[in-house]
């Protein structure tokens, strides 16, 4: 028993549950948001009647067909995932990038083979060429 309650007091399990949470949320939310307002902006701008995209259907030897309610959950996706990319994605790329600007290279490239290899190499692992270590206070910056 005390290993379930460890598993589910776990960080990142909770916040798995709360991102659950807060998806789902944001999910009805730009429902409404294509339901209430793309959707009739669509119409207003194809002739000034609005759609009622899930109720737009066709039939097809006997089976109906309903394509309508399809287009609705593709603009609700497309529109997630844009929010997610532009408001998630984005910034943590950039966050990510900028830590990584700061950090110590760790590795030189072989003049012979052009590999990467250890700054402390005396010989490239890869061509078997003879190399010179960098002293610590000459090392590039990453």
């Amino acid at each position: 028993m005390g290993g379930f309650k460890k598993f589910i007091m776990r960080g990142n399990l909770v916040e798995l549950a709360v991102a659950v949470v807060v998806g789902a949320a944001f999910s009805g939310l730009i429902n409404a948001l294509v339901a209430d307002l793309i959707t009739p902006l669509i119409g207003a701008i194809s002739g000034g009647r609005t759609p009622n995209f899930a109720s737009y259907y066709f039939t097809f030897n006997g089976s109906r067909f309903l394509y309508g309610d399809l287009t609705n959950k593709v603009l609700t996706f497309l529109i997630i995932a844009a929010v997610v990319y532009w408001l998630v994605v984005t910034p943590m790329t950039r966050l990510f990038s900028l830590l990584d600007r700061n950090k110590e290279s760790t590795t030189k490239q072989c003049p012979e083979c052009m590999s990467d290899i250890p700054l402390e190499a005396r010989r490239c692992a890869f061509c078997t060429s003879e190399l010179h270590a960098i002293p610590a206070n000459e090392r590039p910056p990453a």
